[in-house]
């Protein structure tokens, strides 16, 4: 496995918009602790981010992961450029010509999809916990390390979505058309959900049992919005008589849904590079 995965780190070091697309991802990551810095004095309105307690723990982790969770799209591109450079560049052919077997690239690039997914989990965790030991009003151990299980959903949510762009990638051949498969079925499960909800099942929350088994549709229930967490955000709610007893822990329905649908994405990868004629 580490000679599979030192190939593909290779492949990607070596090719130019790849590492900066690589490099851009982690360096916007990092920039989620500018938002502590992010504050308003005009007169009397004094508006402090770091002050509203999105960097106290536990919420921190639920705070961060979903934020983190919408610069995924850099390192899509990094991952469907991965495959298709592979036609483009014909490395692939001499992969299979030096003795690597179909089930060995597929395993290269799923290890790949899996470093990236667990080394932005890691970094997200790092920044994370220097942020919360700086400006959390709760430094008890019990309170940093609890709710940690939204890492996992980070973790899950990104191997999924990285293999959906992984597959297209193979199924597809070329960066700009997956990309843009990627961006019609995101639109398509948005009217799908439309219908389901306005036309089909108006009354009812059926719409919502069937969604969750679309791929997009359970990555996007891995991590919810956290803002109604936020207490600001519930006394506004209160004055304006809006009560929402939401559940915002992670839900593990969705997280079976999206390990099936990344079983799914790789074994159709795998079925597709080996019946295809290269």
């Amino acid at each position: 496995m580490k000679r599979l995965l030192s190939i593909e780190l290779q492949k990607i070091w070596m090719n130019k918009a790849s590492k900066i697309l690589t490099l851009t991802y982690f360096i916007l990551l990092s920039f989620i602790d500018l938002i502590a810095a992010i504050k308003f004095d005009i007169g009397p309105f004094k508006f402090h981010l770091a002050e509203m307690g999105i960097f106290n723990f536990p919420f921190i982790w639920h705070f961060n992961t979903y934020v983190a969770a919408w610069m995924k799209f850099f390192l899509a591109i990094v991952i469907v450029s991965m495959m298709a450079n592979e036609y483009s560049y014909g490395t692939l052919k001499q992969n299979l010509i030096d003795g690597l077997s179909k089930k060995e690239f597929i395993l290269s690039k799923f290890l790949t999809v899996v470093l990236f997914a667990f080394a932005s989990t890691v970094f997200v965790f790092v920044m994370s916990l220097i942020l919360g030991l700086c400006f959390s009003s709760y430094t008890e151990f019990g309170i940093i390390f609890s709710d940690l299980d939204y890492l996992l959903a980070f973790f899950v949510k990104l191997t999924g979505f990285f293999s959906f762009c992984l597959f297209l990638g193979i199924l597809v051949k070329r960066s700009a058309f997956a990309l843009g498969f990627l961006l019609v079925w995101y639109i398509l499960e948005g009217i799908i959900k439309g219908i389901l909800a306005f036309k089909v099942f108006p009354d009812s929350n059926t719409n919502q049992k069937i969604m969750q088994f679309f791929p997009l549709e359970a990555m996007s229930n891995l991590i919810v919005n956290p803002s109604p967490r936020l207490s600001v955000v519930k006394n506004i709610g209160t004055q304006m008589g809006i009560e929402t007893d939401a559940d915002f822990s992670v839900d593990y329905t969705a997280v079976a849904i999206v390990l099936v649908w990344t079983f799914i994405f790789i074994y159709f990868s795998y079925k597709l590079l080996k019946n295809r004629d290269l």
